[in-house]
């Protein structure tokens, strides 16, 4: 068999021109003549030859936005909670507070686990637990003076618990159960004074609408319009148009809300309320969203499909609890 050259069959200079030559050339010298650059150019169309549009061949379709949850699931259960909550809310008062009590036993369960799990963090559940639903109770029946008392009782209870242990971690142990006890109960603790009113149930029922109206718009202007991120470290899917909206559909809703709900309320006070919902339902989001990029995980919990956890569905409830219960005392008093 003759020698074939290394010189290459189209006259390149590439590398993978000079192998395709080795591996797939001719097998006859004489077929490595020079030929005429037209007649290369023609080559190389004919072996390479651009793909023809085919009519008949549809256009791939445009991808659609994904909400990166079940939303068929979300729904229905949050549909589930809402018939809950409203029935526990308006038959009667005392219920109610267990309700709270309940989902603030679960949620320092579910943030407790995770720090145990992620960051090796032994805060004491038992007396976070004891202490947090007491404490719910006891700024329903004694008001702000009454969750205060709980709270350094709670505290307390947590260094003491944390003695039975090695001393090693105490202080990081400890620090984090007086977080727990403050991010969690005390704040829900709100609610329940708010509940203490005479109108008490439209109080929380304003609350709560605000809330899920606040987050709702969040969802749907930034899911829709959403491409300027508002803290891209912290949250990559939350966007300034998403804020906008829920700014927007919040002071709409507080309007009505303080219109129709709340006695002696005015509309320029929903403004001004459905206003300051927005901004805390967005801090409390991206506070937990921090917590969770610290802990490295996506939910706190699996309790609730569609969701994640209680505590995924209390980020934005917990700091809102006590704007609203103040701003709503400045405006129409605690009666």
């Amino acid at each position: 068999m003759p020698i074939v050259p290394d010189e290459p069959a189209y006259g390149g200079d590439q590398d993978g021109d000079r192998g395709a030559a080795r591996l797939s050339g001719p097998l006859f010298q004489d077929e490595f003549r020079p030929r005429p650059p037209q007649a290369r150019t023609a080559q190389a169309e004919n072996q390479n030859p651009e793909p023809m549009p085919d009519a008949h061949q549809p256009a791939p379709a445009p991808q659609k936005k994904s909400a990166g949850r079940d939303l068929s699931a979300a729904i229905g259960v949050g549909v589930g909670l809402g018939v809950v909550i409203i029935a526990s809310l308006f038959v009667r008062k005392a219920v109610f507070v267990g309700v709270i009590a309940v989902a603030v036993v679960v949620g320092l369960w579910e943030l407790t686990s995770r720090l145990r799990e992620r960051k090796q963090i032994k805060a004491p559940l038992v007396p976070l637990a004891v202490g947090g639903a007491g404490m719910v109770v006891a700024g329903y029946v004694r008001g702000a003076e009454g969750a205060w008392v709980a709270m350094a009782l709670t505290a307390l209870a947590a260094l003491v618990w944390r003695m039975t242990e090695s001393p090693e971690g105490y202080l990081r142990d400890v620090t984090a159960g007086v977080f727990a006890a403050f991010y969690v109960p005390f704040l829900a603790t709100f609610v329940a004074m708010m509940l203490t009113a005479q109108d008490g149930p439209w109080r929380v029922l304003t609350f709560l609408l605000l809330t899920v109206v606040s987050d709702t718009g969040a969802y749907a202007v930034g899911w829709r319009f959403g491409k300027h991120k508002l803290a891209p470290r912290i949250s990559p899917g939350k966007t300034r148009e998403g804020l906008l909206g829920a700014v927007l559909f919040a002071m709409a809703g507080g309007a009505l809300c303080m219109q129709f709900l709340i006695s002696h309320g005015t509309w320029w006070q929903g403004l001004l309320l459905g206003l300051a919902v927005a901004g805390s339902a967005t801090l409390g989001d991206l506070g937990e969203s921090m917590i969770k990029r610290d802990l490295g995980i996506k939910d706190m919990g699996t309790l609730l499909p569609g969701h994640g956890g209680i505590m995924d569905r209390l980020d934005s409830l917990l700091p809102t609890a006590p704007v609203v219960w103040l701003l709503l005392v400045v405006f129409v008093g605690s009666g």
